[in-house]
C-alpha cells in the first residue's frame, strides 16, 4: 500500500526549443537543384535558420519544439525523409545530427566570439 502523505513528482515536460544542425548526403545533383529544394524547405519547416549545400552534401540549421533530446533527435532524423517529396529534395541520407539546448547554443555561440573557432587536437578548454 502506498503512503499518502508522499508526493509524487511529476518531471516537467515542457516542450522546449533545441538548436538543430542536420547534415545529409548523398549522389551528386546540380547545384541550382540543391539551393532550391532548400529554399522549398525552409517554407514549408518552421524556424529554418540557414542552409548550406555543395552538390553531394547539404547541412541546414534550425530550431525544434520537443520534450527531450531524444524526441529532437528522432523529429531531427525523420525531416529529410518527410519534405522529401513535397521540397524536391535530393535522395541522401542523414550523415549527421547535432542537437543543443538553448543555454548551450547560446552559450558555444559567446565562446566562439571570444575565443578561436578552431581548437587543436587534443587540447581541453574550459566553458
Amino acid at each position: 500500500m502506498e503512503n499518502p502523505t508522499r508526493l509524487h513528482v511529476v518531471p516537467d515536460v515542457s516542450p522546449q526549443m533545441w538548436h538543430v544542425t542536420l547534415t545529409v548526403a548523398g549522389a551528386a545533383v546540380d547545384v541550382a537543384e540543391v539551393k532550391g529544394a532548400l529554399e522549398r524547405l525552409s517554407l514549408e519547416h518552421p524556424f529554418l535558420l540557414s542552409g548550406r549545400y555543395a552538390a553531394d552534401r547539404a547541412e541546414v540549421r534550425y530550431w525544434e519544439e520537443a520534450t527531450d533530446v531524444v524526441g529532437t533527435l528522432r523529429l531531427a532524423v525523420g525531416l529529410w525523409d518527410e519534405h522529401q517529396s513535397s521540397a524536391q529534395l535530393p535522395a541522401w541520407r542523414v550523415v549527421g545530427v547535432e542537437v543543443l539546448d538553448r543555454d548551450t547554443f547560446h552559450r558555444r555561440g559567446r565562446y566562439m566570439h571570444e575565443a578561436p573557432a578552431l581548437v587543436g587536437a587534443g587540447r581541453v578548454l574550459p566553458f
